[in-house]
């Protein structure tokens, strides 16, 4: 699998507030920024590959919804997460 508990750790640990804290809003954005690309990749390779491409979708679409509340909650956080993971509005 392209995702192993190491990755995980690793981006909340980076992300978040530590290594387990798996339901901090930065950390779960950084991993469906990590996801989004490597669906974005395959999707790239597999272009008839319809499941996933919706997949794709819903996932870009529960960044989005957090990334807004994220910038209710704290436009610097916001501004600094964006910055750090190249997404761009």
């Amino acid at each position: 699998m392209y995702l192993e508990t190491e990755k995980k750790q690793e981006i909340f640990a980076q992300y978040g507030k530590s290594a387990t804290d798996t339901g901090s809003t930065e950390g779960q954005i950084a991993l469906f920024t990590f996801r989004i690309n490597h669906l974005t990749e395959h999707l790239k390779r597999n272009r008839k590959d319809y499941n996933t491409e919706r997949s794709l979708v819903r996932l870009v679409g529960k960044r989005r919804s957090l990334l807004d509340y994220l910038s209710k909650k704290d436009i610097v956080k916001y501004r600094s997460l964006i910055k750090d993971l190249g997404i761009r509005k």
